[in-house]
C-alpha cells in the first residue's frame, strides 16, 4: 500500500498522510456518540464547550473499526514491520477544537511521552518520559473525523524535527527524558524548522514518528474539529542497534544518531 517513496519520506519528515484510511461513515457515527456524550448539538453552537473538549478512550465498535481497517494495518506493517505492532482495543483519546481564539493546553510545542518512571505522577501526565528506543510507543497517530481545512485547527508538524529529538534522547540512555524537559529542549532545537499543517477529510490519517514535534492551534474557522490522537504499541521493543532489518520508524532513529 505504501511504496518506497512514501516510507523515505516518513523517514526523513517525519510523517505520511493517508487519505480514506477509514469510512466516512464511520466518522459520521463516532462523531454522533461524542456529540451525545458532550451532551451538545452541532446546530446549536450555544452548546459547544470553548475553546476545546476532551473526550477519554473510545471501545465502542466503530471507534476500533476505524484503527484496523486494510488500509491502516498495511501502513502499520509498512512503517513498524508485520507482527512487530499491537493492534489497538479502542481508539484513544480526542480533541475537540471550537471556534475561536483561546488557546489550550495543548497548544505548545511538544513530543508525546510514553512510559512513566520512578518519579512520574499518574495523574501528571507531563512527568512522563520518552527514551531513544521510543518505549511502549511505536508511531503518534492523528485520525481526522472531520474535514480540517487550515482554519481549523489542524495540528502543526515540524518537518524532520523527530530526529532532532533522536539527537537530544540518545546521550539520556533508557530513563530519557520527562516530557516537560523534553518540550523545552525540543522546541528551541526544532524552531528553525518548517511548518507543515495536519489538514485533510473526515476518514484521512497521519501516520507520525513518535518523536515529531508537534502542537495544536485554535480553531478559525467555524466548524468544530474532531481530532483523537492514539498511539500504536510496539508488540516488541523497538531496536536501534544489532543486526538489521529495521523498520521504518527505527531507520529514523539510526540515521539521526549514527
Amino acid at each position: 500500500m505504501l511504496d518506497d517513496v512514501p516510507v523515505a519520506s516518513f523517514i526523513d519528515n517525519g510523517y505520511v498522510h493517508i487519505p480514506d484510511a477509514f469510512p466516512r461513515a464511520l466518522a459520521e457515527e463516532c462523531r454522533a456518540i461524542i456529540w451525545r456524550d458532550l451532551n451538545a448539538s452541532p446546530d446549536d453552537p450555544h452548546s459547544w464547550p470553548i475553546p476545546a473538549a476532551f473526550r477519554p478512550d473510545y471501545l465502542d465498535a466503530p471507534f476500533v473499526s476505524a484503527t484496523a481497517t486494510p488500509r491502516l494495518r498495511a501502513a502499520y506493517d509498512a512503517l513498524v514491520g508485520p507482527g512487530r505492532w499491537a493492534p489497538r482495543r479502542s481508539l484513544g483519546s480526542f480533541v475537540i477544537r471550537f471556534p475561536g481564539q483561546e488557546t489550550a493546553a495543548l497548544d505548545g510545542w511538544h513530543v508525546d511521552a510514553s512510559f512513566p518512571g520512578p518519579e512520574s505522577a499518574p495523574a501528571d501526565y507531563l512527568s512522563w518520559r520518552v527514551n531513544v528506543h521510543s518505549k511502549d510507543r511505536a508511531l503518534l497517530m492523528l485520525f481526522l473525523f472531520s474535514d480540517t481545512g487550515e482554519p481549523d485547527a489542524p495540528t502543526r508538524l515540524r518537518v524532520g524535527s523527530h530526529k532532532e529529538v533522536a539527537r537530544l534522547l540518545e546521550p539520556e540512555g533508557d530513563a530519557g527524558l520527562d516530557a516537560r524537559a523534553l518540550a523545552a529542549r525540543a522546541e528551541a532545537a526544532t524552531a528553525g524548522l518548517p511548518t507543515a499543517y495536519a489538514t485533510g477529510r473526515a476518514g484521512d490519517v497521519y501516520l507520525c514518528h513518535p518523536f515529531l514535534v508537534h502542537a495544536g492551534q485554535p480553531n478559525r474557522g467555524v466548524h468544530p474539529r474532531f481530532l483523537a490522537q492514539p498511539n500504536l504499541s510496539p508488540a516488541q521493543p523497538l531496536r536501534i542497534t544489532g543486526a538489521g532489518p529495521f523498520s521504518a520508524v527505527e531507520t529514523a532513529i539510526r540515521s539521526a544518531v549514527e
